[in-house]
C-alpha cells in the first residue's frame, strides 16, 4: 500500500486539465526520485470506456494488458513515461458491480448492504492495493456532482485512517474572466471550495486555472476565502504547448511545497525534453468524430511530439459527399486515416487514400485505416470494384476485409475485441522494418474485431522471405502475427497502414517510430 497521497479533484468546470495537473505533477516528483503510482477514478457507471462514443468522451485508450480506458491514462503514460494498466483507473461501475457480486455469494453476511461502509471500503480498499511509494488519485467530475460523492467520501475516510498528514488535497478550479467589468471573477471557486468542504475535505492546495495570467489580488482573495496559504495558491494559465506544465509548476516550486508537507525527501530535478520548435508542415486527420478535440488525442499529440504542428481533422463525410477531394485535401503535406466503427464517412475516407496514392502524398492509415487502405487497393488497382468489408456489406463478393473468426459468436460489444499488446513478426526489407532498427519482433496495443482477409486472397500480396516476384505490383504485408499486422507499397513515399494502434505507445522524448518516420517522409518529400 502507498504511504502518501496526493488527491487532485475538479471545481467549477470539468475538462480544465486535472488529468495534466496530475500528469504533470507525477512526472515532476518521479524525476525528483519519488515512486509514483497513478489512479484516475471515474464516477460514471460504464465499466471502462470501450463502448463510450468518442465524440461524447474522447479517444479510449487502450492499456499492454487490453484494458480500454480513459483518454487521462494517455496523458498519464506520455508524461510519466510509465505503462499503465487497468489497476489504474477505476469506475463506478466497476464499484458497484464487485459490491452487488459479493452480496449475490452472501460475503456481507446478511449485512443491509448501503454505501456506506460497503461501497466506500471496495473503493478504499482498491486504492490501499496500489503500488507506490506515493499514489497521485484524479477524481473525474467536478465537485458538486452527484456521481461522484461517493468517491470523495472514500478518500476522506481513508485520510482519517491513514493520518491526515499523509495525504494532500489539490483542488483544480477554473476562474473566469468578465470582460465587461475587466476582472477575474472568483466566487465560483470559493463556492466550489465550500462544497469540498461540507463533504468533509478541506483543500490544501488550490490550482487555479485561467486563460490568462491573474492578478495577485485576485488570487490573494482565494487564499483567503478558501483557507489556503497564499504560496499554495497556483495559477495555471493556458499555454500554447501543454508539455510546459512540468516546467511550469517546478518554477512554482511545487515539488517542495508537496514534499514538505508529506515530509518527503526529494533528489534528483526534472528531466524534461519536449518539442518546442515545431516543423510547418500540414497534416490532414480525415476523421469523422467531431465532437470534441479529444477524439484523436492520442494521434495528434504522437504528432505534436515528433515535432510537427498538430493535425487538422477533415470531415470524412463532407469528403465523402464531395466529387473533389481536392477541394478539401488540396495544401496538405500528409494524410492520417484513423481509426473507428461504423459505416459513416467511410468512402470519404477511401476518396482521401486514392488522392494520397494517385498523388504520392504521404500516408498512413491506421486500425480501420489500413483495411480501407486495403479495400482501396483491391477496388482501383486490382480491379475488384465491389471489394469491401463484411463490417459494411456483408455481401460483397470481395471481403478482402472479414471479421475474426472468434468474434461471430460474440453478442456483446464492450470489451470483446482483440485488445492489447500482442507479439508481432516485422518482415525484413521493408519500410516498416527500417523504422524499428531493422528488428524483428515487437509487441503493439490492437484494439478491433476486423482484420485482412489473407488467406482467400493471398495472391495479391507480396509476403517478403515467402514470395519472390517483384513487389511492384502488390501490396507488401511488412509485419504479421496470427493476422496482417502493416501494408505497404515500395514506389510510393510513404504508403503505410498498421492494424494496431502506435499511437497509445508514444512517450515525450520518445515518439513511436511509425509517426517520426511519417513525419520524416513528409520533409523529404518537401526538400
Amino acid at each position: 500500500m502507498p504511504k502518501k497521497f496526493i488527491v487532485v479533484t475538479g471545481g467549477v468546470l470539468s475538462g480544465i486539465g486535472k488529468g495534466i495537473v496530475a500528469a504533470s505533477i507525477s512526472r515532476l516528483l518521479i524525476d525528483c526520485g519519488i515512486d509514483v503510482n497513478v489512479l484516475k477514478i471515474d464516477p460514471y457507471l460504464n465499466m471502462d470506456a470501450g463502448t463510450m462514443n468518442p465524440n461524447q468522451h474522447g479517444e479510449v485508450f487502450v492499456t499492454d494488458d487490453g484494458y480500454e480506458a480513459d483518454l487521462d491514462l494517455g496523458h498519464y503514460e506520455r508524461f510519466t513515461g510509465k505503462n499503465m494498466s487497468r489497476k489504474n483507473n477505476l469506475t463506478a461501475g466497476q464499484v458497484y458491480y464487485s459490491v452487488i457480486t459479493k452480496e449475490r455469494k452472501g460475503e456481507y453476511l446478511g449485512s443491509t448492504v448501503q454505501v456506506v461502509p460497503h461501497v466506500t471500503e471496495e473503493i478504499k480498499e482498491r486504492i490501499r492495493s496500489m503500488e507506490g511509494e506515493l499514489l497521485v488519485i484524479e477524481i473525474g467530475g467536478t465537485v458538486g456532482d452527484i456521481e461522484g460523492e461517493v468517491f470523495l467520501e472514500a478518500v476522506r475516510e481513508l485520510s482519517l485512517e491513514l493520518g491526515q498528514s499523509n495525504f494532500l488535497f489539490i483542488h483544480t478550479t477554473f476562474v473566469p474572466y468578465l470582460r465587461t467589468t475587466n476582472e477575474f471573477k472568483t466566487k465560483p471557486t470559493q463556492q466550489s471550495v465550500q462544497l469540498l468542504r461540507r463533504i468533509g475535505i478541506h483543500p490544501n492546495m488550490i490550482v487555479v486555472r485561467t486563460e490568462s495570467p491573474i492578478d495577485p489580488a485576485s488570487l490573494d482573495k482565494l487564499s483567503l476565502f478558501a483557507g489556503v496559504p497564499r504560496n499554495m495558491v497556483i495559477n495555471l494559465y493556458d499555454t500554447n504547448n501543454v508539455y510546459e506544465i512540468p516546467e511550469v509548476l517546478k518554477e512554482y516550486d511545487v515539488h517542495q511545497k508537496i514534499a514538505r508537507f508529506l515530509n518527503m525527501e526529494l533528489s534528483g530535478k526534472l528531466n524534461w525534453s519536449y518539442p518546442k520548435v515545431f516543423k510547418p508542415i500540414k497534416i490532414a486527420l480525415v476523421g469523422k468524430y467531431l465532437g470534441t478535440d479529444d477524439a484523436y488525442k492520442s494521434i495528434i499529440e504522437s504528432i505534436f511530439l515528433c515535432g510537427a504542428e498538430k493535425p487538422r481533422v477533415i470531415d470524412s463525410e463532407l469528403l465523402e459527399e464531395s466529387s473533389d477531394p481536392e477541394e478539401f485535401l488540396r495544401g496538405f503535406d500528409g494524410i492520417i486515416i484513423p481509426g473507428g466503427f461504423g459505416k459513416r464517412g467511410i468512402e470519404g475516407k477511401i476518396k482521401a487514400i486514392t488522392y494520397a496514392r494517385e498523388k504520392n502524398i504521404p500516408i498512413l492509415g491506421i486500425c480501420l485505416g489500413m483495411q480501407l487502405m486495403v479495400i482501396e487497393y483491391f477496388r482501383n488497382v486490382v480491379g475488384f470494384e465491389k471489394a469491401n468489408s463484411t463490417e459494411f456489406d456483408p455481401d460483397t463478393p470481395y471481403p478482402v476485409i472479414d471479421i475474426m473468426e472468434e468474434q461471430k459468436k460474440v453478442l456483446n460489444l464492450g470489451g470483446t475485441m482483440r485488445l492489447g499488446s500482442q507479439d508481432m513478426r516485422i518482415l525484413p526489407n521493408t519500410k516498416l522494418w527500417n523504422m524499428y532498427g531493422e528488428i524483428s519482433e515487437e509487441k503493439e496495443r490492437h484494439r478491433h474485431r476486423y482484420e485482412v482477409n489473407y488467406d482467400d486472397f493471398k495472391d495479391y500480396f507480396f509476403l517478403p522471405s515467402v514470395n519472390s516476384e517483384n513487389p511492384e505490383s502488390k501490396l507488401i504485408v511488412s509485419a504479421m502475427s496470427d493476422f496482417v499486422e502493416a501494408i505497404e507499397l515500395k514506389n510510393h513515399p510513404f504508403f503505410v497502414g498498421v492494424q494496431f494502434h502506435p499511437e497509445y505507445k508514444s512517450k515525450v522524448g520518445r515518439p513511436h517510430p511509425v509517426f517520426t518516420a511519417l513525419v520524416k517522409a513528409i520533409e523529404e518529400k518537401l526538400k
